[in-house]
């Protein structure tokens, strides 16, 4: 059966520990040298980016590729937290997850260019991490908002940005190199991330002050207290972060036009 599947799949696994391949090879004949126990019948193969799980277990496991991976998962982890934790528990502990996942964003990056350790993985996994942290975060924050208009504006604009620029580097596909992430687009996520962490404690002090779940709903939050101040920054903060996403949104598709022309 392993002569029919593709070459380098499974069995790298088996070469990278030297374990023999169940039915790989000739039967024996005579004048061969008895088989030791323990010794494999196969030579080592060289694991590369076309040998399945081989490739998996080769990867190093830097501590960028760590902390971007753990940002990954604590993505919907924001969202758990309201389902195992009554509020304001679960307020304050999706605020201290976001916080603590939005600091790995800066420390990823600075420790693999400061330690030389630039991979593949952590340059495919960041955006994408960054990306579900914001999308799920907005997501819980509308829902607990009371469905805020003066939040849902700007959260469209953010989610319909993301989902527009990852088609885009979809459909360029080898030539996606071209919408290569610039410093406005950090400023924008900066921007994003300080907006949800600065909503998530005004949500959580809201339901502190008030006992609702819902804080501002009907519109913007008019009561002089720390939720209303905190909802009030944060409101303006997602406002500047969605002016910013547009922007840079705006800026990809400039870039990507050229190659969206049918050819004369």
């Amino acid at each position: 059966m392993w002569e029919h599947r593709r070459p380098c799949a499974l069995p790298a696994v088996f070469a990278f520990f030297q374990i023999p391949i169940p039915g790989r090879g000739r039967a024996p004949r005579p004048g061969d040298a008895p088989f030791a126990p323990g010794v494999a019948k196969v030579a080592p193969r060289p694991l590369s980016a076309d040998c399945g799980m081989g490739y998996a277990l080769a990867m190093r496991w830097t501590v960028p590729n760590i902390l971007t991976t753990l940002r990954l998962l604590a993505a919907p982890g924001v969202a758990v937290m309201f389902l195992y934790f009554n509020r304001p528990w679960a307020d304050w502990f999706a605020l201290a997850l976001f916080v603590s996942a939005a600091i790995t964003d800066f420390f990823d990056g600075y420790l693999a260019r400061l330690w030389k350790q630039e991979s593949r993985y952590g340059a495919m996994l960041d955006p994408i991490a960054d990306k579900a942290m914001v999308v799920i975060a907005i997501m819980v924050l509308t829902g607990y908002s009371g469905m805020n208009p003066w939040l849902i504006l700007p959260a469209t604009v953010i989610l319909f940005r993301e989902v527009f620029v990852s088609g885009l580097r979809e459909y360029l596909g080898d030539r996606a190199g071209l919408l290569k992430v610039t410093r406005l687009a950090k400023w924008k996520t900066t921007a994003q991330m300080i907006a949800i962490a600065v909503l998530f404690l005004g949500t959580g002090l809201a339901y502190v002050e008030a006992g609702s779940p819902r804080a501002g709903e009907g519109g913007v939050p008019v009561a002089v207290s720390h939720a209303a101040v905190a909802t009030w920054i944060g409101l303006a903060l997602i406002w500047f972060a969605a002016a910013l996403t547009a922007i840079t949104g705006w800026d990809y598709l400039r870039k990507a036009a050229p190659y969206l022309r049918d050819a004369p």
